[in-house]
């Protein structure tokens, strides 16, 4: 089974941890990202740039119209995620819970189950 697992960020929890709590959770998605790899479930991952550089595309009557990012009014938007394929919702949680963001209080990882790939089921 396929699963996003989505990781969120949150600039006022973000910015309120020290810069030793930060570089924790940065450098301890390495060791995740090798565990993942050697165990066979991770699919691939990405990191995102934050709201400021995004852009929101809607088609109205027919013409493309493009707003700047961010679209939402939420202090939180989506960072990153991994994609991993793995035997259950249960091992999911499991990883999701090896991601060293979702040790920071106030931020957590959204695991989210594939419905399709490359346009066919899961």
């Amino acid at each position: 089974m396929k699963f996003l697992l989505i990781m969120h960020m949150n600039p006022e929890i973000w910015d309120s941890l020290t810069e030793e709590e930060r570089k924790e959770v940065m450098n301890g998605h390495q060791p995740f990202i090798e565990a993942v790899q050697k165990s066979g479930e991770l699919v691939g991952h990405q990191v995102l740039e934050g709201p400021a550089t995004s852009a929101v595309v809607r088609v109205t009557d027919g013409v493309p119209v493009v707003s700047d990012g961010p679209y939402l009014e939420t202090k939180e938007y989506l960072a990153g995620f991994y994609m991993i394929n793995c035997e259950s919702r249960e091992r999911a949680f499991e990883l999701a819970a090896m991601i060293p963001d979702a040790s920071v209080p106030g931020i957590g990882i959204e695991v989210r189950p594939v419905m399709f790939s490359a346009g066919s089921p899961v």
